[in-house]
């Protein structure tokens, strides 16, 4: 059952990503924090170096030979240049549309249809509609395919292009194709608002808590506690909490989870170009700071999550178990801009309690499980979740077998 429950979650985030559009899982930015506000007015030393950009612009719209052009396409496509030309993956342009997703999903709310979605064999297929949504209101059902949205054919699409057509405003209609079976139907889905919680947690087998956080957005550290407080009140032997695939949000959000696991003492140093430091660092008093704890990683842990557990990791707290994280070591600022759209500027390293900077290293686990090989003749319910079992087994006995994690660990 909790492998179920792992793999639910994995599909949720995946889901999230293509229809809210727009948090980019292993590269989101860590820190949606408003620190400057450009000048619009180029200043006169500007002027002349802008010149030959002026007057490659004119010439475009006067000799390219096919006319007329667009002009919203041309100053996103420079905008894009000038930041390509930073070189680094983390600085980019979002259009107006994406913008919005990825607001949208840091609040914990998306707009459109609501289904959980993968690709199988190069097609979108639902993997099941949420609760109460209109895609299960609509009569969606696991296994169908997406074949068109509005008229356009979905089959092989880029997932950003297809969630682009799929998502909109609630209260607007989408006609999907859907195939089912074979057969082909077409459906009208209006679209709504739709909360995704980011926690969710549970008291499994041996009196151990199960936490599982999928990402760190607006509401998650208060997610957190109402879901801990009660199973804390259950007194467990343990607590899991699983990070695994857990892509990263806000950084406030990342310091406020923190908070509730650790003792007063440093979460992160945040270290900007000009040599200058902030440190973050948690007080006292928090919600589960002596209870025996693992946390679960892997090569999709990133970012705010790095940051959890490299403070978890460094201040000796709990023990990571799974596999070497993704290796996100710098924040980003969100900058809205007047057309809707939005920058995200990386403006910063930040480093672990003990000094450490992860960037393209990751945070290498205390206990490193791999989970078992996966091929398209695998039987999802036979499957272990030799990562969850290895903390289990840690939190009962102080040790994984080798039977768990391959080799013996004191």
């Amino acid at each position: 059952m909790a492998n179920k429950v792992i793999n639910g979650f994995f599909v949720i985030v995946f889901g999230v990503a293509l229809f809210a559009g727009g948090y980019w899982f292993g590269q989101s930015p860590l820190a949606p924090v408003y620190l400057f506000y450009p000048q619009t007015n180029a200043p006169e030393e500007v002027e002349e170096i802008f010149a030959p950009f002026w007057e490659t612009w004119q010439l475009v719209h006067t000799r390219f030979y096919d006319l007329p052009v667009d002009d919203v396409a041309l100053a996103e496509g420079a905008i894009n240049g000038m930041l390509e030309v930073l070189d680094d993956p983390y600085t980019r342009y979002l259009p107006p549309a994406d913008e919005q997703a990825a607001r949208d999903q840091m609040a914990g709310e998306i707009q459109g249809i609501g289904v959980l979605v993968e690709f199988v064999d190069g097609d979108i297929t639902i993997v099941s509609p949420f609760e109460g949504s209109p895609a299960e209101a609509a009569g969606l059902k696991a296994g169908d395919i997406l074949r068109s949205a509005d008229g356009v054919d979905l089959t092989g699409m880029d997932l950003t292009d297809a969630a682009a057509l799929v998502r909109g405003p609630a209260g607007t209609t989408v006609n999907l194709v859907v195939e089912r079976d074979g057969e082909t139907f077409s459906v009208d889905v209006v679209r709504d608002v739709i909360s995704i919680p980011s926690v969710r947690g549970e008291i499994m087998e041996g009196d151990i808590a199960y936490v599982r956080l999928s990402r760190f957005g607006d509401q998650s550290a208060a997610e957190m506690t109402e879901v801990m407080q009660p199973l804390l009140a259950e007194i467990p032997a343990g607590l899991i909490l699983d990070l695994r695939g857990n892509p990263g949000g806000g950084l406030t959000t990342a310091v406020d989870v923190a908070d509730l696991f650790l003792e007063e003492g440093t979460i992160l140093v945040q270290r900007f170009g000009n040599g200058d430091e902030r440190v973050f660092e948690s007080e006292e008093g928090g919600l589960a700071v002596n209870i025996p704890m693992v946390v679960l990683v892997d090569e999709g842990s990133a970012s705010a999550s790095e940051v959890l557990a490299g403070a978890i990791q460094d201040r000796g707290r709990g023990i990571l178990i799974g596999q070497t994280t993704f290796g996100k070591g710098t924040v980003q600022t969100w900058q809205a801009l007047s057309n809707d759209g939005g920058v995200r500027i990386t403006n910063a390293r930040w480093l672990t309690p003990d000094g450490n900077w992860v960037n393209e290293e990751g945070l290498v686990p205390d206990i490193e499980v791999t989970l078992p090989e996966v091929t398209e003749d695998t039987d999802p319910d036979t499957l272990t979740d030799t990562q969850l079992e290895a903390a289990i087994e840690f939190l009962r006995t102080g040790v994984v077998s080798t039977s768990v994690s391959g080799d013996a660990n004191d």
